[in-house]
């Protein structure tokens, strides 16, 4: 039996490094030189972004349009300046190229690149010698503007926009074909990060204008920096959407390496997905949208895209082609809100289940904010600390499970009673295994002990641990949320290791509130936990480790309540 509680108490320290070998999952298998070599051909970008009518190409399967050699003038630098338009809101700085209206560059000015250097916004989208990653959006066909001779030139008013004080703010992109006007206008709404992305088609010719509109995401695989931290492990970096059978399908670069992913649905988004932030292109729902995902032959450059059915715009009239754009933090709740299946982007892994429930409560604590059912309630005001809101976390998560503690040290105290008696067996019976093993069920049976009774609410605990594990992982809120004292960051490890060790002392107590198993061999074993323990949680969120932290001490302090009142009884 004491095999047994060794194993069991072993399997926990198995399940807490769970976490990171999912993580390692996660890893590309091509190693940074790959990525270099990938990179340096991408920043040799040569190639046009539209998809052709014309089909057989080698560069594309026969059903997808496929990308072109690109025709447009190389422009010096100091045209290449007056080629952008650059807009500022609330949450973004961003350029639009006039040659296609494609966004090469979009900073999230609420979000910081480092904690320690505020001022400085987290790029997401560029396009340099450094990175590639750009979203990119046109229209063409039989009327199209953009063709194999290259993109359609757009003018503007203004080559710089500002939204103020207002609530909203529309920057206009013209092109004039021939009596047909045609204007690209993206609208910027104060605080969010959606971008509506609209072509007005006025059509004064005395032909039906006909043409198609595509969307797609083009990044190369280099892997932002601030995602690979302790011990290497790195979080999803890839494509995300939804299809016919699945509300969210992953497809990472690596699968795109092998093969092309084409499908079509009403509507539908795709989106590129890495830690907190994401990008998405959201169709027209009314409108049937074919997908193609691949890796580019030409530069290796990995591409998401989606193609609308033909939109017609007869003589005399007026047609609106409409999608929208998403960059920004993955909020759960405001991407539930854009399309179905987006809001999980936010992916808690297979404990979906419980890890939801716990972020919903996180969320509540902190911002008094309750959603459910699609709907918001504001009930209070909020902690506002999020270190605050795990530590409340884990008081409610401990309340529950109090009556499963009970038996657990019920069960501990009732062996630590026995002792004695096991050790006098152990010494009578110990060259007969067989013997020993009978003797000491019979022991067992006689006085109710259930040897397993005080490692089950550990095993019970695992699932919510590894659940909000994924939650603190995946929640951009806590991002740069600072807690007290040293802990700046509750998404980084904590810098000096000062919770790690207290956890690690606190599961040193917990362990010798225990009783010891007979076997010294055994009892060996069982002091190495706490080391084994806290050289893993070094590497964790600071948030997770608090959590831990708090944890481990609320138990010590039911532990050591529940086992006085048991011996107030039997006295």
């Amino acid at each position: 039996m004491d095999k047994i509680r060794v194993t069991l108490i072993s399997a926990i320290a198995l399940v807490t490094f769970y976490g990171f070998i999912q993580f390692a999952e996660f890893k590309k298998e091509k190693d940074s030189q790959a990525l270099v070599e990938r990179h340096e051909s991408a920043s040799q970008f040569n190639e046009s972004s539209v998809p052709q009518v014309e089909q057989n190409t080698s560069n594309d399967s026969d059903d997808v349009p496929s990308l072109v050699t690109k025709t447009a003038i190389q422009e010096s630098p100091k045209s290449q300046a007056t080629s952008l338009i650059q807009v500022k809101t609330d949450n973004f700085t961003l350029s639009i190229d006039k040659e296609g209206g494609d966004i090469v560059y979009l900073a999230l000015n609420k979000q910081a690149a480092q904690l320690e250097t505020p001022e400085i916004p987290f790029v997401l989208l560029q396009e340099n010698n450094q990175h590639f990653y750009i979203a990119q959006s046109g229209i063409f066909g039989k009327d199209g503007i953009d063709t194999k001779e290259g993109r359609a030139r757009f003018s503007s008013a203004s080559n710089e926009y500002t939204l103020g004080d207002q609530d909203t703010l529309n920057v206009d992109l013209n092109f004039q074909q021939g009596a047909v006007s045609i204007i690209k206008r993206f609208t910027f709404t104060k605080d969010d990060y959606l971008i509506n992305v609209d072509y007005l088609i006025d059509n004064k010719s005395q032909q039906p204008w006909e043409a198609s509109f595509y969307a797609q995401i083009k990044r190369d695989s280099q892997r932002p920096v601030e995602e690979t931290s302790g011990m290497g492990m790195s979080p999803y970096l890839g494509f995300a959407t939804r299809t016919k059978e699945d509300r969210f399908k992953k497809i990472s670069f690596s699968d795109l390496d092998e093969k092309k992913e084409s499908f079509d649905i009403q509507g539908g988004w795709v989106a590129m997905i890495q830690h907190y932030f994401l990008s998405a292109w959201v169709f027209d729902e009314s409108k049937n949208t074919q997908y193609s995902l691949f890796e580019s032959k030409k530069d290796g450059l990995n591409i998401a895209r989606g193609i609308s059915s033909e939109t017609i715009v007869e003589p005399g009239q007026t047609g609106v082609i409409k999608a929208s754009f998403y960059a920004g933090p993955k909020d759960q709740y405001r991407l539930e809100k854009i399309s179905e299946g987006l809001d999980l982007s936010v992916d808690y892994s297979f404990l979906w289940m419980i890890a939801q429930p716990l972020y919903a409560l996180l969320y509540f604590i902190n911002n008094g904010v309750l959603h459910l059912f699609g709907n918001s309630f504001d009930i209070f005001g909020g902690v506002g600390n999020w270190g605050f809101a795990i530590i409340i976390l884990t008081l409610i998560v401990k309340l529950c499970f109090y009556s499963l503690n009970v038996k657990a040290y019920t069960s501990m105290a009732k062996m630590r009673a026995i002792q004695p008696k096991m050790l006098a067996l152990k010494d009578r019976y110990g060259d007969d295994r067989q013997k020993l093993s009978q003797e000491t069920m019979a022991l067992y049976k006689k006085e109710g002990v259930n040897p397993i009774g005080g490692c089950l609410p550990m095993l019970v605990q695992m699932p919510i641990f590894i659940a909000l594990y994924w939650v603190l992982m995946e929640s951009v809120e806590l991002r740069h949320a600072p807690f007290i004292g040293w802990i700046h960051d509750l998404s980084a490890m904590d810098p000096y290791f000062i919770l790690p060790l207290i956890m690690g002392a606190s599961m040193w107590v917990q362990q010798k509130m225990q009783p010891a198993p007979p076997d010294p061999m055994q009892a060996k074993i069982m002091q190495f936990l706490p080391v084994i323990f806290t050289f893993f949680f070094l590497f964790f969120p600071a948030g997770l480790v608090l959590y831990w932290v708090v944890n481990n001490l609320v138990t010590i302090a039911q532990q050591w309540y529940i086992t006085r009142q048991l011996e107030k009884k039997s006295a």
